[in-house]
């Protein structure tokens, strides 16, 4: 499945997301709330999560000092869980520092997972990302990214 859109939404009282009703089934047999890289918390099949981290740390030495660090920031900063009969989550208070939400968010869909952005944030991100985005893109071109 390829997670599309964008939809603002809020989280209540009790910091409890509700998942877009489109992707609910998806999160049937869990959901993995993870850090993000950038400024937000992700929202992950089990199986997914698992495979993109083993993904990012595949090739490298568990040896290294990187590698150590990047794998504990992966299992550390994550939290596993489940939607609750409303096709709620809820998101541990961690969770929401590291990814600076507020009770005002945007959902995105990021290809593999979602993404909770604080609105603002979100909004400040894409916007730049729009502005630069035929000059992004000819950076991947032009490393074969």
């Amino acid at each position: 499945m390829t997670f599309r859109g964008t939809f603002d939404l809020t989280l209540d009282a009790k910091n409890r997301l509700t998942v877009p009703t489109r992707y609910r089934a998806a999160f049937a047999e869990g959901i993995v709330l993870a850090a993000g890289l950038e400024d937000c918390v992700a929202i992950w099949r089990p199986e997914d999560y698992d495979a993109w981290t083993a993904s990012a740390l595949e090739g490298h030495s568990p040896l290294s000092p990187e590698f150590r660090k990047l794998k504990r920031h992966f299992t550390a900063n994550s939290h596993p869980t489940e939607l609750d009969g409303a096709g709620r989550v809820m998101v541990p208070r961690f969770l929401l520092d590291s990814g600076k939400l507020t009770k005002d968010v945007s959902v995105v869909g990021a290809g593999e997972c979602l993404e909770i952005w604080d609105r603002m944030g979100w909004a400040a991100y894409n916007g730049e990302v729009l502005e630069n985005v035929s000059e992004i893109a000819a950076g991947l071109q032009s490393t074969g990214g």
